[in-house]
């Protein structure tokens, strides 16, 4: 098991859970309270999460000052509690190395999310880091999955099949990094999941997408698996708290898996 699988396994044992709390701001509606909020987002809900997943795109839209919130937010994050930055970003050469470095460098993330629609090195920079970890795109929760993921190849596999492939490969090569998978709750049923590899496994789509917890009932995976939930917390129900609605999301979590 890589540094990254030990890490994440180590924090779901440690809590019980493997939930993934989401931090999806909405920033232009929370004003001057959003980083007050955040940062009790954080304290609340820190202690029975798996993982803390940032969302770029929400940070990035107020340009300079979200970056500098989210750098802050990423801050109050215990030491122990993984970092894995929603990023889904994908391309090639010098310019994904950078935000490889930026990434785990300057942010010091755990893990991101990328795309590897444009191949095995649009990944590889990122699979230079020892104990860091990845989450490409297999099979997303979106209806528009169906238009490229899981498109039937003229060997009958699916196009999510040839992402799986990139963690062999990596193993294969040496490469000190650690190769996961984003499954799409809507879209996690046992015959896409008995092809996705043995590697760490985020899962968004409980809460406010919609998703059932029971396709992941009875998995015979060995690497860690995290449930995300992002609205279905913040905001959330205003009449419970983060740390109410956490401690509800992780224990429907533990009693599927």
């Amino acid at each position: 098991m890589s540094a990254f699988s030990e890490l994440l396994s180590a924090r779901i044992r440690a809590t019980g859970s493997a939930l993934c709390v989401g931090i999806d701001p909405r920033l232009d509606t929370l004003g001057r309270d959003a980083e007050a909020l955040l940062g009790r987002l954080v304290d609340e809900t820190a202690e029975c999460a798996a993982a803390f997943k940032p969302n770029m795109a929400y940070f990035e839209a107020q340009g300079s000052e979200g970056f500098a919130l989210l750098e802050r937010v990423i801050a109050k994050i215990p030491q122990e509690v993984p970092v894995i930055l929603d990023a889904k970003r994908g391309d090639i050469g010098a310019t994904q190395e950078y935000y490889a470095k930026a990434y785990f460098e300057r942010m010091d993330v755990a893990a991101v999310t990328l795309s590897a629609y444009m191949g095995f090195d649009a990944i590889e920079p990122f699979l230079k880091y020892e104990g860091k970890g990845v989450y490409l795109l297999a099979v997303t929760s979106n209806p528009g999955a169906s238009d490229i993921e899981t498109r039937v190849l003229d060997d009958g596999r699916q196009v999510f099949e040839l992402v799986g492939d990139m963690r062999e490969r990596a193993l294969a090569e040496g490469l000190p990094g650690d190769v996961g998978f984003v499954v799409g709750l809507t879209n996690a049923t046992p015959e896409v999941l008995a092809a996705v590899p043995d590697g760490p496994l985020l899962v968004p789509g409980l809460g406010a997408q919609g998703g059932e917890l029971a396709g992941l009932a009875g998995q015979a995976r060995t690497a860690p698996i995290v449930i995300n939930v992002s609205r279905g917390i913040f905001p959330g129900d205003p009449a419970k708290s983060f740390a109410e609605q956490a401690r509800d999301y992780a224990g429907q979590i533990a009693a599927a898996l």
